[in-house]
């Protein structure tokens, strides 16, 4: 083994990669013949590309052509390049040399492509061919020597020495050959005359123009060339016949023959070849009919029409060769076919028409028309779909459309209306025309509310100008018809016109409050809505609108009773010490303006001189004691009660009530005086207020002596009336108060009874009264005292004969310092049976001496009180 060093192995290293990429990036380049057989061998491409056959599937080797058809494939099996048919190099090049295919290999493992190049090789496989197998030619007897006469050239599609080479003439005496060469090597033989021709001795020369390549063997082609010797022109062509007639369809193809003339002529050759040409003529002949020079034959150049032309006329002239010529005509009638459609116009119309219009209103007028004849030119017309619309036959082709029945705008506003005419041909052709007719409105529908009847909510204390509701009218008319406008309809309410609370927006339907509503004066109000269109007349509908004002919890509670006192004084309620716990003291009774929840209320304990001696009744206001009274329990208790609603947010209100707690009447009288409303300790700094004040009361008084003269005398005028009606009210009890003030509320609200006490020896008569726990009480000043009712239905009487004298014992305040005093009066003597009568006939003024004052007692006579 030869070891080599490490510069020299280094060095072979990269001559040999030198070599590998070279190889691997080069141009194969291959040669082949055309039209070898399918799978002839080209080139071992594996061994080109350094592969054995097996890899090439291996490594991804294929054939990636550039759009062509695939030339060439790789045999697997062998590694070599293969034709993949019969290739014609003709075909692939033409004439085109050399004839390179190029294509890639691509190893798909490597990422390589190889460039392949194969050289389509050309071999003899074509022959020169001339385009006509014979050639005639027409020579004048009087021809001069040396005239040429151009021949037919001859192809050859191979290339290079298979191509045509050259030309030569068979020989004879009359004629040679010349030829001539181009630019591109193309060669064209010329018939050179080379004596004079003398028809009388030879008619007729038949040449051979022989053309070859320079291919191996060579082929040939071979031209007939038949020389004609003419001779002198004295006899002009004479057709068959002077005139000939044709008839055709219209409808016949293009290029179809009609008729072939002929015309002979008598001399021989030249003289006696006759050609054909149309004589000029007005019109377009030449473009209908082509008329062949050679054979006569007339032919369709353009599509006949019998609608553009019925009949033509063709003059045609025979020229033989000289220039001797006859004249002919071909006289040729176009028959109809049914090839046009009907034609409809619309001579007038009428774009539209009102609706409700009466049926047989014209709408257009339409012409009918079909270019056709005969049968093929009967149109019939009528309406497509189920329109209302007729046609009605008028003049000659023309028709009427008219309405079946009246229209209606809302149901259709326009007419797309389709006319077909249909002819008469076999097969029959039809035409469609379209006629759009708008229906003109007509105000006929009033507007339409979407419901009967609306209702709205709006909750109390809105905003003024706030929208509250909105209607919606529907018109099924167009344009002005049904431009709607709304409008309330005119009604009062509270004594104020409606308009001056709901205001509505003309062309929106939008309503409006035009002030804030207060639930507690009206709750709802229904409104009358009419919605009026524009149209001439303008028509309306009406709807009405329920309007619901909600609640709002905007009042606070209103307490009843107890009432504060106007005159300064403070309202008592009795408690006697004796009462057990929950006895009922008093009740707080208040309301409130708002409804629901708003006007639910509950009562509460806000504030007590004494906590823990009274509660309050959540929901009945009733003031009770909580435990039993105590010696050492003030006599005067203050009680501050919260009246609350259920509104949100919850409004509220307090009373103060003084409870007088003692067992007994006389027990308090000492101790009232002390109850008094107190002074506001800020009047004293106020004496400007003050005299205001004085002044205002000094009014108030001359106002209340005015009212009470005027109530004096209609209680003056009532008795009279009430004197005069007998006695009807005499068992009916006028009051059921007691006019006292403070505690006189408590007596006639709780107390069990009023007694009228006799003495020790004396009987007594008890006037029970009943309990008002839940009676208001009115209250007024001390300064006025009110009598003691005693109806007479109250009055019972026992069973004794005498009763001697009677003590009635009242309770009453002074009118002036307000001070308790007990007053008795001593009846005279009178049976129990004459009591009733004669305390209703009481008419005694009874006067009683107390801290030096008079007080001065009404009585009741005859249900009238009397001073």
């Amino acid at each position: 083994m030869i070891r080599l060093g490490q510069g020299t192995a280094g060095a072979l290293l990269c001559a040999l990669l030198g070599t590998v990429c070279a190889a691997g990036f080069r141009q194969i380049r291959y040669s082949v013949p055309e039209e070898l057989d399918k799978g002839s061998f080209v080139g071992n491409i594996s061994k080109d590309l350094g592969l054995e056959p097996r890899e090439l599937a291996v490594r991804g080797v294929r054939i990636i052509s550039r759009g062509k058809s695939q030339l060439f494939s790789l045999d697997p099996r062998s590694g070599s390049l293969v034709t993949g048919g019969r290739i014609d190099r003709e075909e692939l090049c033409a004439q085109s040399a050399p004839c390179l295919v190029s294509f890639n290999i691509l190893v798909e493992d490597k990422l390589k492509i190889f460039e392949v190049e194969v050289d389509i090789t050309d071999i003899n496989d074509n022959a020169p061919s001339f385009p006509t197998e014979e050639l005639e030619i027409k020579i004048g007897e009087l021809t001069d020597p040396g005239t040429r006469f151009p021949l037919k050239t001859a192809f050859d599609p191979d290339v290079g020495m298979n191509a045509l080479q050259n030309y030569k003439l068979n020989s004879n005496d009359y004629f040679s050959l010349a030829v001539n060469s181009v630019i591109d090597d193309a060669k064209y033989p010329e018939l050179v005359l080379e004596r004079a021709l003398d028809r009388e001795k030879k008619a007729v020369h038949q040449l051979d123009l022989i053309a070859f390549d320079g291919g191996d063997p060579v082929h040939t082609g071979k031209l007939c060339i038949q020389v004609i010797v003419s001779d002198a022109n004295d006899n002009p062509p004479v057709f068959t016949k002077p005139e000939y007639h044709v008839s055709v369809l219209e409808n016949v193809p293009v290029g179809t023959r009609l008729i072939t003339v002929n015309a002979t002529d008598p001399d021989e050759g030249f003289n006696a070849q006759v050609s054909y040409i149309l004589d000029k003529m007005p019109g377009k002949i030449a473009q209908v009919f082509h008329l062949n020079s050679v054979t006569g034959a007339i032919s369709i150049l353009k599509s006949l029409d019998y609608e553009d032309a019925v009949f033509y006329e063709i003059k045609i002239e025979a020229q033989d060769g000289p220039g001797l010529f006859s004249r002919a005509k071909v006289l040729v009638t176009v028959l109809d076919v049914n090839d046009n459609a009907p034609e409809v116009s619309v001579t007038s119309l009428t774009g539209s028409v009102p609706e409700e219009a009466p049926s047989g209103r014209e709408i257009a007028l339409i012409n009918v028309h079909d270019r056709d004849s005969g049968q093929n030119g009967q149109v019939t017309v009528f309406v497509l779909g189920n329109l209302p619309f007729t046609l009605e036959k008028s003049i000659d082709q023309y028709y009427r459309l008219v309405t079946a029945k009246s229209l209606d705008h809302e149901e259709v506003s326009q007419y797309n209306i389709s006319l077909r005419a249909t002819d008469g041909g076999s097969p029959p052709l039809s035409t469609e025309t379209h006629i759009t007719l708008h229906v003109s409105d007509i105000n006929d529908n009033p507007p339409t509310f979407t419901h009967a009847s609306y209702s709205a909510y709006i909750p109390e204390n809105n905003a003024r100008g706030a929208s509250i509701f909105s209607v919606t009218a529907q018109d099924p008319d167009t344009d002005k018809n049904a431009q709607v406008t709304y409008s309330l309809a005119e009604d009062t309410l509270q004594g104020l016109p409606l308009s001056s609370y709901i205001s509505i927006n003309s062309n929106t339907g939008v309503l409006y409050a035009l002030c804030s509503f207060d639930y507690e004066q009206f709750r709802d109000l229904q409104l009358q809505i009419t919605a009026r269109d524009s149209g001439t007349p303008p028509l309306s509908s009406n709807t009405t609108l329920s309007l619901f004002v909600l609640d709002q919890n905007d009042n606070t509670p209103e307490i009843l009773y107890p009432t504060l006192p106007v005159d300064g004084s403070t309202g008592v309620e009795l408690a006697p010490r004796s009462a057990d716990p929950g006895y009922l003291v008093t009740k707080v009774v208040a309301v409130d303006k708002d409804s629901g929840q708003n006007a639910w209320l509950s009562y509460r304990l806000l504030k007590a001189s004494e906590p823990g001696l009274f509660s309050v009744g959540l929901h009945t206001g009733e003031v009770r004691t909580a435990r039993a009274l105590l010696d050492r329990d003030a006599l005067k208790q203050s009680l501050v009660v919260a009246v609350q609603d259920h509104g949100q947010p919850p409004l509220s209100a307090t009373v103060t009530l003084t409870i007088a707690v003692a067992d007994s009447i006389p027990d308090i009288l000492g101790d009232l005086e002390s109850i008094h409303t107190p002074a506001n300790p800020q009047n004293s700094d106020l004496t400007l207020y003050l005299v205001v004040a004085v002044a205002v009361v000094s009014c108030i008084f001359l106002a209340f002596v005015i009212v009470l003269l005027a109530l004096r005398f209609r209680r003056w005028y009532s008795s009279r009336l009430l004197q005069a009606s007998g006695n009807g009210l005499a068992g009916i009890p006028a009051s059921h108060f007691v006019g006292l003030d403070g505690v006189q509320a408590f007596l006639q609200t709780y107390s069990q009874e009023v007694s009228l006490t006799a003495g020790s020896r004396k009987s007594h008569l008890i006037f029970p009264q009943p309990n008002y726990a839940d009676t208001l009480i009115s209250q007024e000043s001390c300064g006025k005292s009110e009598p003691l009712i005693i109806p007479q239905d109250l009055l019972e009487t026992k069973e004794d004969p005498t009763l001697p004298e009677v003590t009635v014992s009242l309770l009453d305040m002074h009118p002036r310092d307000c001070k308790w005093q007990i007053i008795e009066i001593l009846a005279p003597q009178c049976s129990l049976q004459h009591c009733p009568q004669w305390l209703s006939n009481l008419g005694v003024s009874i006067n009683r001496e107390m801290n030096k004052e008079k007080v001065t007692y009404r009585y009741l006579y005859n249900g009238i009180f009397h001073p």
